[in-house]
């Protein structure tokens, strides 16, 4: 950012401008009066002493005439004076703002690195360079800030990662014994077959939760809107067809899959389900329970599935947590609105990614 933009922390600049040229005003003014009342003094004992030396007669010519001189003589002076005044205290204020400019550079820069970091690319540094100053002292603290998180980001990935793939053999295990040690006709069976699978689930989208929070190692263009067909075939394509996301293939068909996935699963009987692509954005809304409008962030959370709704069922509770991960892996976003009691209930859900090019 150059020094004469106006941006981020320009009222600051401004008000190190202002009060430069302020104090140097208000300085600039006693000085002036100072040397007015010295000027005023010495000219009036100059005058004093022209009419000592001047006749009876003269006094008073010389008294007049000595007044009109040193009048117009404070007049002139304190005309010109302020005229100067006020030129040169514009010009500190100028100076000031350009000295100001000087010395918050390195925080504009600093905030417009910030500004750019996310939990995805911690790996950057501010890297402010100068003088051991306060400024470098402010940026080397960011710095290790940003270490600090994104060694806890990265060990927190890990985690979920290495725990998702080393609980998957143990659960392969327990199903592969269920499925051979129990006879169908066991009560028991289906129940632990069931627990297994829904444990099986939780662990896939612990995986994806923590590749989507990871970015995307590589990228292809990929439609969006055949993504969402193979998915959905009832989708309804917009006038601005469906556009091309510069993304995985793989993450879009379960962010595609887990948004239908979550209207179907807390739909109401008789109630329906609509998915609409338009360009880059995506749609999907279903009836179902009515939700408070202060509890629609709260569905976004890992784990979280409404007030209300079952905690053993067949969900994990991740998969609008996963929908918003992937979104943002693309650089994109995901807006939820709860539909109202008249509407029906459920959500109205919001996926927007950046296109490269729009299909119609």
């Amino acid at each position: 950012m150059s020094g004469g933009h106006l941006g981020a922390g320009s009222t600051i600049r401004t008000r190190i401008a202002l009060v430069y040229g302020g104090v140097f005003l208000v300085l600039g003014a006693l000085l002036l009066l100072v040397v007015n009342l010295l000027v005023r003094a010495g000219t009036n004992g100059e005058t004093e002493a022209i009419v000592a030396r001047a006749g009876e007669v003269a006094a008073v010519e010389a008294y007049r005439i000595g007044d009109d001189v040193g009048r117009a003589a404070n007049e002139q002076m304190l005309m010109w004076s302020c005229m100067a005044l006020l030129v040169i205290a514009c010009g500190a204020v100028v100076v000031g703002w350009w000295t100001a400019g000087r010395v918050l550079r390195p925080v504009h820069e600093m905030t417009a690195r910030a500004r750019r970091l996310s939990e995805r690319n911690l790996d950057e540094r501010l890297a402010v360079r100068g003088p051991d100053d306060e400024l470098k002292e402010l940026g080397d603290t960011i710095d290790a800030l940003l270490g600090r998180l994104e060694t806890a980001f990265d060990s927190r990935r890990r985690f979920i990662a290495n725990a998702s793939h080393e609980l998957r053999t143990p659960l392969a295990t327990q199903r592969a014994a269920i499925q051979v040690g129990l006879d169908d006709d066991c009560g028991v069976r289906q129940v632990l077959l069931d627990t297994n699978r829904h444990s099986e689930r939780l662990l896939d989208g612990l995986l994806l939760l923590a590749r989507g929070e990871r970015g995307l190692a590589e990228r292809e263009d990929v439609p969006l809107g055949e993504v969402v067909a193979e998915e959905y075939e009832d989708v309804a394509v917009g006038d601005a067809g469906g556009g091309v996301v510069r993304g995985s293939r793989v993450l879009l068909r379960q962010l595609v899959r887990n948004l239908v996935a979550n209207a179907v699963v807390h739909n109401v009987p008789g109630g329906f389900v609509d998915v609409r692509v338009e360009g880059g954005v995506l749609t999907v809304v279903n009836t179902g329970p009515v939700v408070p409008p202060d509890g629609v962030e709260i569905l976004f959370e890992p784990f979280r599935r409404g007030e209300g709704r079952d905690r053993t069922g067949p969900g994990a509770g991740l998969g609008l947590s996963i929908v918003r991960s992937i979104a943002a892996a693309h650089g994109g976003s995901v807006t939820a609105v709860a539909r109202g009691a008249g509407e029906g209930g459920g959500l109205a859900v919001t996926v927007t990614l950046p296109v490269t090019v729009t299909r119609s």
